[in-house]
């Protein structure tokens, strides 16, 4: 299959990059509970310096972590050894010694009054000495459990809604275990927090080709008007990892792939393709748009729903263990670490077209992709004229590629040189990388940068967090009550169980080859 790459120029790059308006925020304090955790050194430190370098946070910046241990003043040394290891930034960087220097730490419990007094004296000390102005941005990097006390702690200190500047809040996922655990989160960080102050993550929407989806679809006139029914087939969207669950046994054996990916990163990748165009990419018109998408999914049928768990098998050449012999999980499990699902969107746009989603652990390999396959022209005129690999008349596929090689490929036929009327499938490629150049971008640059701006377009609201739990409870109430009994049921190094490809199978169609390009 032949391939053609799209390039960019850099005097294109330029140009493009000189119309956008410098977004810098107001003089902040970034607070982030649960900092000891790898979150924070890996990804959270790494970003706000890439900020840092890009001129895009205020010189009256500072960075407060706080957990329970006493890290004292090895933790911003070991904030900078994060940044240099995690971040592409090399040592000598002219920014990162003063950017260290804006980085403090704070010892205590999640629920010690103290230590809550403690902190809103060390951020008032902010405010007078490095000119802050009582701007708080509270992220909360904790396990889930903690989450309501905090909030209802930085309320009862006069944190949450301060007399001068503004107090935001950031969560990161979950959200929930239900619905009704989500609704009850909402309603405790909302008794606190007004829904403008809260900020629920989900790293995905800061990944470049997440928001590319939208560019593509509304700034190219030539998509949108074969975006629907009538033009596409359906709609495949997977979400593979060939890592295990890392050391998280106690969180996985808690959530399962349906929770901890399904209906959240995936649901939000679904709504920017099937989302009509929203008014306008403020905040909440973008949201209502999400929410529309969301309603209209018929109730899932538990037939439409396949699970499976990783046994023993190989990935990129070495041996790895079954999931039930993985580090404090049950040897019994019942968790799943496979989930796929058909779904149907009922409106206008989207009636009839199957929507096939599937996220897995340890299978074959580490992928996140969106792939469109169109409908075949009514008459197939060149049918039977073969060439070499070419065997028959190909669908058109759009794919958009989420992670590890971010881009957008599409695929079509061309006439093979020759006296032959022979088809064969070409693809016309395009990669972030090739085109602008790599990035040590993490995805969190956008987010926190936007959350310090109050900027809500990329995170969760409330409304959608609720819509999407109330279309999978039902689907975790039936699997609860119901164990398989035939786990494991694929290799790890696959592709999944067999009953993914009976999914998709049903139909006619199959999941489509999803390899990282060499």
């Amino acid at each position: 299959m032949a391939t053609t790459e799209v390039r960019i120029s850099l005097e294109d790059v330029k140009q493009a990059a000189a119309q956008v308006e410098e977004r810098i925020p107001e003089p902040t304090t970034v607070v982030i509970f649960g900092a000891s955790g790898d979150l924070t050194k890996r990804k959270l430190l790494p970003a706000l310096f890439h900020l840092e370098q890009a001129g895009l946070l205020p010189p009256q910046f500072r960075i407060v972590g706080v957990a329970r241990r006493d890290l004292g003043k090895s933790f911003a040394e070991d904030m900078k050894q994060g940044i240099l290891e995690f971040g592409g930034v090399k040592e000598g960087e002219e920014k990162l010694e003063e950017f260290v220097e804006k980085i403090d730490y704070h010892a205590m419990n999640f629920d010690d009054d103290n230590g809550y007094a403690g902190l809103k004296e060390l951020l008032e000390l902010y405010d007078r000495e490095a000119g802050t102005r009582g701007n708080r941005l509270f992220y909360l990097a904790t396990a889930p459990e903690y989450f309501a006390d905090i909030v209802h702690r930085l309320g009862a200190h006069g944190m949450a809604k301060p007399e001068v500047g503004q107090a935001r809040v950031v969560i990161e996922k979950p959200f929930g275990h239900d619905l009704e655990s989500a609704r009850e989160l909402n309603d405790d960080v909302n008794t606190v927090f007004n829904e403008s102050q809260v900020f629920r993550i989900d790293h995905y929407l800061g990944k470049e080709t997440v928001q590319n989806v939208l560019v593509f679809r509304f700034a190219n006139g030539i998509f949108e008007p074969i975006w629907n029914r009538n033009f596409i087939e359906h709609v495949q969207i997977t979400a593979a990892e060939s890592i295990g669950i890392e050391g998280r046994g106690p969180f996985y054996e808690k959530a399962g792939a349906l929770r901890d990916v399904v209906q959240n990163h995936m649901m939000e990748l679904l709504s920017f393709i099937a989302m009509e165009p929203p008014a306008s990419f403020a905040a909440e018109a973008v949201r209502l748009e999400k929410i529309k998408v969301w309603s209209s999914i018929k109730p899932l049928n538990i037939f439409d729903c396949v699970r499976g768990q990783y046994g023993p098998g190989i990935v990129n050449g070495q041996k790895v263990k079954g999931y039930r012999e993985e580090e404090r999980v049950d040897p019994q499990s019942q968790t799943e670490t496979y989930a796929a699902l058909r779904l149907g969107i009922e409106n206008w746009r989207w009636a009839g077209v199957p929507f096939y989603l599937r996220a897995g652990k340890r299978l074959a390999s580490r992928v996140t992709e969106i792939t469109i396959q169109f409908k075949q022209p009514p008459m197939l005129l060149f049918g039977g004229h073969t060439h070499g690999g070419c065997s028959e008349i190909q669908p058109n596929l759009l794919t958009m590629r989420i992670q590890p090689d971010e881009g957008i490929s599409l695929r079509f036929g061309a006439k093979v040189p020759g006296p032959q009327m022979a088809v064969c499938p070409v693809v016309m490629d395009f990669g972030y990388a090739q085109a602008f150049g790599a990035s040590s971008a993490n995805g969190y640059e956008r987010l926190l940068l936007d959350a310090m701006l109050g900027d809500a377009t990329l995170f969760a609201h409330r409304d959608g967090v609720e819509t999407t739990w109330a279309l999978f409870t039902p689907v975790i109430d039936a699997w609860a009550k119901k164990f398989p009994q035939t786990f494991p049921n694929y290799e790890a190094g696959t592709w999944g169980p067999e009953c993914g490809e009976e999914l998709i199978g049903r139909d006619g169609y199959r999941w489509h080859s999803v390899a990282p390009k060499s």
